[in-house]
Formats: structure tokens, C-alpha cells, sequence
């Protein structure tokens, strides 16, 4: 018990410490938990403990993983998907499964471990990969698209390549490690499957997979609508779990891979009205034992091999990488993909993937790939993740400057100016332009995003290319001679730069600022700005109103309840915005904070008493009307 206690101890602290500090630096939990298995790797082997035996366990994690990504398999959103997902990730694995088949047929391998090899190098990082896109904004580009497509694609294509690798299995390997089973066990299905006819054993197998579909349709619904009559969380949780373990079970025994099962009962539990619940329960286990594995690989590292053959794993992983690399940017051409966008999707798939640690284990312990071949694979995996972040960062600051600098262009020449400036044609200025123009008045339209100006051009809408925060620019516009600037820019401190330089060096031209929050309401108000909109704040008030009419209220009374509590903030927004300093966070501002208290404790009360004044007028009229 107590060595049990200090391995789960020294598992979890170094989880918990080095995840943390991996997220921060933008290297992302699975590398993470990969540097903190490197970390505890000499606790390990002085405590004894079996590193291999702890992944094969960990490895049930993989096929939670494969169950939860059957549930996310959405068909609508895969027939969208279909030319990208099929074409472009198809096209990938087979592409770069054959380019590393044949570097280990000319290095001499058989074909067997050729074939093998191919498949763990053909697949990338869906966790490092995704979770950067999401990170650094790019998932909804071109790039970011099709990267999820060759991901979703990779994920779907581990299914058969765990079924094709026992397949693969070299006489000569079995016989070197006859009584050594790494991997999966497989032998309790095999040892009376093995003793069936071919038809009868493949008859077996199509009925373990029917079981499994039909049990997903017709079982599993009428299995948890009556664990949720108990009304017991736990209940529901142990029932997923003990799904997903029977499945796997089933699949083992007839001698398939356990995560082919899961996989097909995500997909047959996809829309099933327990899908989110089923999903949530299973994720905490997922992510747990996924995270174990990352650290029982980073633990099975061998460093001694790293530093007698450092050269070569150096050198196989630049191969690894610009190989990839190479193959990505072909097969981004043929699919129209161009710009930086296929930079980013060359550079974010072009390391190996986490799956590859698995389909690694499972080739070595069922007698695919040599042992000592497969811990230098396993280092040239690791590293290519390592190394992830740094490409990123070479997109980042080197690709996406070059071709920001290859489309700039000049700002246009404003030929004709109006009383009225525009500063932003987004989603809130375009509505205020038309507004404008609609009721006569001509407005003198300025955007900095050249994609949205030539958007616009095809439908006939005149805008000028410029940044209205320049001095010059503003004016060539014509400020000094309008009546009114209307700041829509979809940016903060631009947004001030522009209102504090109009204040200043045009006080007579009357200023319509956009403020993205109330803080940004009392910084405008700072630089002089009296003509502040809140861009969500009649939204805000129209949804608060509604909230009133679904709760019973009358249209009529909901509207004056709703234009009380306006009129009571738009009175509170002056006194606040006096005390506000620009120099010091709300929360800082002893003397804001002050306000603040004095505000709701004298306003609070009021504005209750008047709404609950409404409130009752409305409870009269109903008695008076029932008199009558």
C-alpha cells in the first residue's frame, strides 16, 4: 500500500508541476507530461517500478480517447468536410506512409517494419496541434481548416492501422522475444480463436463488431434512461465506464483491438440524447490515464541510447520533420491552399504524434519492429514534438511578417470628403454607415483591413483603405472641417489613440466612440470623449427585458422596468467615470471603489422601490379592471 501510495504520490506532483509550467511556455500538456515522465524517470527505476507493465495499463486511456472522438463524429460536419477530409488527409497518410516506408527499405528494414514505420511517422499531434491553432487564433484560416481535416483523418485512419500491425507480426522478432508480450493482450482472444476455421473466425469477428452496433442502438438507450431514474451521477458514470470496459473486454476476446470497438460505439452513440453526459463522464478518466501514458513514455526514454546515438536521432528527426513538411506543401498546393495558410499547415503537421507512442508500442510488442529500433523511433517521435513549439514560432514571426509586407499596399487617396468621418466599416460601423447614408447624410468611410474593402468593393460600397489613427490620414479626410467622427474600430487601444488626438487637436468635431466594456466607457470618458456607446449594452437591456416577458411580465411594464434600470446606470456611469484613473485598474482605485459603495448602497434601494412601484401599478390596474 504504501509504495502504491508514493508511485501515485510522485505520478500526480510531477503531472500537476510540470503541465502547468509546460502550458505557460506554449509547449502544451502532452509534452508536458513527456518532460515530466524524462523528470521522474531515475524515481522510477529506484523504486523499482515496472514502467511498461504502468503503460500498457495507461493505454486504456487511448481507447477512451477513441470512444470519445466516435462521439464527436458529427456526419453533417464530415460531409462538409468530405474533399478535405478524404482528399487532403487521405492523400497525407498515404503519401507520407510511403515516403517513410521506403527510407526504411533503403536503410534495409523489412518490409514489414517498413510498412509499420510508415504509419507512426504519417501521423502528427492532434493535442498539440489543435491546441495551438485554438490558442493563437488560427483554427477558423484556411490552414487551421485544413490541418482539422488531416487530424480528424489521422484519428479515423489509427482504427484499421491497430488492426493491419498484428498482421505485420515477423516470425524472427517472435521467436527473439518468445515469453516477452508488450502491448496489447491478445492472447486470450487467440488462443481460441486460433483453433477456429478461417470462416468461422471471421464469422466471430463480424458478429463481436454487429454486437457491438446493434447494442449501441438498441441497448444503450434503454440501459441509461433507467440508470437515470436513480438519480444517483455516480451511478451514470460507472455505467459509461463499464460500456467502454465491456466493449474493449468483448474485442479483446474475439482478437481485435480494443479502441476498434469503442471507436464504433462513439459512432453509433453519436446522437444519442446521451451523448454530451456519456462524454463528460468518460473525459476526467481520459484525460487522466492519457496523461499516466505521456508520462510512462517519457519515463521509458532511454537516455543512455540519446547520448550514444544523439547524431543519428537528431538527424532522423530534421528528416522526419522537413520531410513532412515537404509532402504537406505539395499536397497543400494541389488543394488550393496558398499563402501563408499553407505555410501553416505545413509547418503545425509536421511532427509526429502522440498516437505514434501507441501504434510504437503496439508494432514492438507484437513483434513488427525490433525492440532497439523501437527506442530510437521513440526518441525521434518525442523530439519532433519537442520541437513543435519552435515551428510555430517560426510562422509566427518569420512567414506571416513576409507575406503581411508582400500584400501592403498604398492608402488610397481620399478624392472626396463629407462633414462626417467613419473610422471602421465592421460589423458596427457597416450598420452605422447605412443608417447614415440611408437617411441622406454622406459619411467619409475609412478601414485598415484591405480584405474587407475589397469585400465591399464588389458590392458597390465605397471605402477608403487607410489606419485613421494616423495624423496624416485623418487629415486628408477632411477632419478639421467635419461635424462628426464615428469611431467603430474593432480595437481597444487604437480606438484611444484616435478619440485622445481628435479631443485634443479637433474639440469641435463631435466624437461617437465605441467602448467595448464599461472600463473602456471611463477610459474614453478620461480622454475627453462625452458620447460613449457600449457596443453589447442594448443587447444587454433588450435581453433583460425579454428575460422579464418569459418570466410573465407585461411587454408594456416589462419596457419601463427595463428603461428604470437604464436610466439608474446611465446616472451611475458619470460619477464613476469622475473617479476613474486611467493609471490605476478599477479594482486598485481606492477612491472608484469608494464610489462605487456609496452608489449601490444609496441607488440600489431606490431603483428597487421604483421597479417594485411598476410592479404593483400593474397588480392595481388588473384588481381595477376586475372591478369594473
Amino acid at each position: 500500500m504504501t509504495d502504491f501510495l508514493i508511485l501515485a504520490t510522485i505520478l500526480l506532483a510531477v503531472g500537476v508541476i510540470a503541465v502547468p509550467i509546460a502550458a505557460r511556455l506554449g509547449l502544451g500538456s502532452v509534452l508536458g507530461y513527456l518532460l515530466a515522465g524524462m523528470a521522474v524517470s531515475p524515481a522510477l527505476a529506484w523504486l523499482g517500478v515496472d514502467v511498461l507493465s504502468l503503460q500498457h495499463f495507461a493505454e486504456f486511456g487511448v481507447v477512451m480517447m477513441l470512444f470519445i472522438i466516435g462521439l464527436e463524429l458529427n456526419p453533417r460536419k464530415l460531409w462538409e468536410l468530405r474533399t478535405r477530409l478524404l482528399g487532403l488527409g487521405g492523400g497525407q497518410v498515404l503519401a507520407t506512409m510511403l515516403v517513410f516506408a521506403s527510407y526504411s527499405q533503403i536503410m534495409g528494414d523489412r518490409w514489414q517494419t517498413s510498412f509499420a514505420i510508415g504509419m507512426i511517422l504519417a501521423l502528427s499531434s492532434t493535442a498539440i496541434t489543435l491546441q495551438t491553432l485554438d490558442e493563437k487564433n488560427l483554427m477558423k484560416t484556411e490552414g487551421g481548416q485544413s490541418s482539422f481535416s488531416v487530424l480528424l483523418f489521422q484519428d479515423i485512419a489509427v482504427i484499421p492501422m491497430l488492426a493491419i500491425i498484428p498482421i505485420l507480426a515477423v516470425p524472427e522478432l517472435a521467436a527473439q522475444t518468445a515469453g516477452d508480450h508488450s502491448g496489447v493482450d491478445h492472447a486470450a482472444g487467440e488462443s481460441w480463436m486460433a483453433t477456429l476455421p478461417a470462416w468461422a473466425a471471421g464469422l466471430v469477428t463480424l458478429g463481436a463488431i454487429a454486437a457491438v452496433a446493434l447494442a449501441g442502438i438498441f441497448l444503450t438507450r434503454p440501459l441509461f434512461r433507467f440508470i437515470a431514474k436513480a438519480g444517483l451521477r455516480e451511478l451514470f458514470t460507472a455505467t459509461a465506464l463499464l460500456v467502454v470496459t465491456g466493449i474493449a473486454l468483448l474485442m479483446t476476446v474475439v482478437g481485435l483491438s480494443p479502441a476498434l470497438g469503442t471507436f464504433l460505439a462513439g459512432v453509433v452513440l453519436a446522437n444519442s440524447e446521451y451523448r454530451h453526459e456519456l462524454e463528460s463522464d468518460i473525459e476526467p478518466f481520459k484525460g487522466l490515464l492519457l496523461g499516466l501514458f505521456f508520462i510512462t513514455v517519457g519515463a521509458g526514454i532511454n537516455f543512455a541510447l540519446l547520448v550514444e546515438s544523439w547524431q543519428a536521432v537528431l538527424g532522423w528527426t530534421a528528416v522526419l520533420v522537413f520531410t513532412k513538411i515537404a509532402v504537406l506543401w505539395v499536397l497543400g498546393g494541389m488543394f488550393g491552399i496558398g499563402g501563408q495558410d499553407r505555410w501553416l499547415f505545413a509547418l503545425g503537421l509536421a511532427q509526429a504524434g502522440e498516437f505514434g507512442f501507441v501504434l510504437l508500442s503496439f508494432a514492438t510488442g507484437n513483434n513488427v519492429i525490433p525492440a532497439s529500433l523501437g527506442d530510437q523511433l521513440l526518441l525521434i517521435v518525442a523530439m519532433s514534438m519537442l520541437i513543435t513549439p519552435l515551428l510555430f514560432i517560426l510562422y509566427e514571426r518569420v512567414i506571416v511578417p513576409r507575406y503581411d509586407q508582400s500584400r501592403e499596399r498604398a492608402f488610397d487617396a481620399i478624392e472626396e470628403r463629407s462633414d462626417i468621418v467613419l473610422a471602421g466599416r465592421g460589423r458596427v460601423g457597416g450598420i452605422v454607415d447605412r443608417m447614415l447614408e440611408n437617411a441622406g447624410y454622406r459619411a467619409t468611410v475609412i478601414d485598415y483591413s484591405s480584405e474587407q474593402i475589397d469585400r465591399l468593393a464588389k458590392f458597390g460600397i465605397r471605402t477608403y483603405y487607410g489606419d485613421a489613427t494616423r495624423p496624416d490620414l485623418l487629415a486628408s479626410a477632411g477632419i478639421a472641417q467635419a461635424r462628426l467622427l464615428v469611431v467603430a474600430i474593432d480595437d481597444r487601444e487604437a480606438t484611444n489613440r484616435l478619440v485622445g488626438h481628435v479631443v485634443k487637436q479637433y474639440p469641435q468635431v463631435h466624437i461617437i466612440a465605441r467602448a467595448f466594456d464599461r472600463t473602456h466607457v471611463f477610459e474614453l470618458w478620461s480622454l475627453g470623449c462625452r458620447d460613449i456607446i457600449r457596443e453589447t449594452y442594448d443587447s444587454s437591456l433588450r435581453m433583460g427585458r425579454s428575460a422579464y416577458e418569459a418570466l410573465g411580465v407585461e411587454s408594456e411594464q416589462a419596457h419601463e422596468l427595463t428603461a428604470a434600470f437604464e436610466a439608474m446606470d446611465r446616472k451611475a456611469m458619470e460619477p464613476m467615470a469622475n473617479a476613474f484613473d486611467i493609471d490605476t485598474p478599477p479594482h486598485e482605485n481606492a477612491a472608484m471603489i469608494a464610489v462605487i459603495k456609496r452608489l449601490r448602497s444609496e441607488w440600489d434601494p431606490l431603483l428597487r422601490e421604483q421597479m417594485a412601484a411598476i410592479m404593483r401599478r400593474d397588480d392595481l390596474d388588473e384588481i381595477d379592471e376586475a372591478a369594473e
